[in-house]
């Protein structure tokens, strides 16, 4: 027994539950993949700077949740807590954005840091796919999103979530609602650290989960009753474009989301099968956040769908994911000529595409047979020393227990042929 654990609100990713969060991965990057977003992969670190600018310095991330350090060279770098300051960092440096093939389309998958208080569905490293596309001011661009992301788990067979939607307005109207909303507040019994807040970015508080706060925003000015007529018009369009794909959604006044970049549009996907952390994915439209971190005007829309909180989902509707076996052969060689032959055998079938395993080590037919039960593999190959006589091996129906002897130079076209 080691005497070392994973760190707290951390977790480790073991067979065989590890294979749900690759089918996750892959389903929810299916779609993108056949919509023309090509895969990119950044560091896990980043300059400091970059979210402090990006996500917003008044944001929970930034001031009580980044795991920020600085180097023996002196450099502040932090633990990526979000996907997308780090995307658009990417193609910003590759000059993706001057081929002149926009938007730029990228997905990406990995892992993401916050220091947080753990609890179910909430950890310090979570794994997250997104989706971002860059350098187009277009509600269609919007629509695709939260459309392929409504397929994406519809394909995993969840049904149970809903889509929330709001628009958070533009540079135009928006100043004058962030006045409404700050004059609002500061009639409010709010502590320091929240009037503080109020004064930076007032609709960082509509984002206040604690409940002596959400009491209080009760008839707080509503954003919709502010949008500019370009806003109003650029969200009714989204949301014509997602109702005639025969996608249901909310319309949600008070959807802020906890980042500082978003505009305009701005949705959450949210399972009620999962208690307080409720919320299993979201994005929105983010046009100026290339130009807050340095680069030109590139107006950029996108979502990143939380792969641990998606399993939760899918265990809470009691989803049965159809996984592929990890092994459909599993070869029990029994003495030394038999162990080159069938070692032969299995690489020969895994060239051609059937997952084989192979019995390691000096096991008995017993003890070899019960780790052919435990593979799952739907076939069993044996090959003893009366079979290599006899040119024969030994094919074994693990579900039947029919067991039928194949010459050894026909077992891998027979062995494809059972399993399609």
């Amino acid at each position: 027994m080691s005497t070392f654990k994973a760190p707290k609100g951390t977790y480790d990713l073991i067979p065989p539950d590890s294979a749900k969060y690759l089918a996750v991965r892959e389903a929810i990057a299916a779609p993108l993949r056949g919509s023309g977003y090509g895969y990119i992969e950044t560091p896990g670190f980043e300059n400091v700077e970059l979210f402090a600018r990006g996500v917003g310095e008044s944001t929970d991330i930034v001031t009580k949740e980044m795991y920020a350090f600085e180097t023996k060279g002196g450099d502040r770098l932090a633990l990526r807590p979000e996907g997308t300051a780090s995307v658009l960092r990417a193609a910003l440096e590759a000059s993706l954005h001057k081929t002149g093939n926009l938007p730029v389309k990228l997905w990406y998958s990995g892992s993401y840091y916050r220091y947080e208080r753990p609890q179910k569905g909430r950890y310090r490293h979570f794994s997250q796919v997104g989706a971002e596309a860059i350098g187009a001011e277009d509600p269609a661009l919007d629509a695709e999103l939260i459309i392929l992301a409504d397929q994406a788990y519809r394909s995993l067979g969840l049904s149970d979530f809903r889509i929330l939607l709001n628009s958070l307005g533009d540079k135009e109207c928006r100043p004058v609602y962030r006045a409404a909303l700050q004059d609002f507040l500061r009639g409010l019994d709010l502590d320091e650290d929240t009037l503080r807040r109020a004064e930076i970015n007032p609709l960082r508080v509509l984002d206040d989960k604690r409940e002596s706060v959400r009491k209080q925003l009760t008839g707080a000015p509503l954003l919709q009753d502010y949008l500019c007529d370009a806003c109003k018009a650029y969200h009714e369009e989204v949301r014509e474009l997602i109702t005639a794909a025969g996608v249901a959604f909310e319309d949600d006044a008070r959807l802020v989301r906890g980042l500082d970049y978003y505009t305009r549009t701005t949705f959450e996907f949210v399972h009620d099968g999962l208690g307080s952390q409720s919320a299993v994915g979201g994005g929105g439209r983010y046009d100026g956040l290339s130009e807050m971190i340095g680069g030109p005007a590139l107006p950029s829309v996108g979502w990143a769908l939380g792969v641990d909180r998606t399993v939760l989902a899918l265990e809470a509707e009691g989803v049965e994911l159809e996984l592929p076996a990890a092994t459909s052969v599993f070869a029990v060689p029994l003495g030394d000529e038999a162990r080159r032959v069938l070692f032969a055998k299995v690489t020969e079938l895994r060239k051609n595409g059937v997952a084989a395993d192979f019995s390691y080590g000096a096991r008995g037919l017993k003890a070899a047979m019960k780790a052919a039960n435990r593979s799952g593999a739907r076939y069993a190959l044996v090959l003893g020393e009366r079979d290599l006589a006899e040119g024969v091996v030994q094919l074994k129906d693990m579900e039947s227990g029919e067991q039928t002897a194949v010459g050894v130079n026909e077992i891998v076209a027979e062995l494809e042929s059972r399993l399609g």
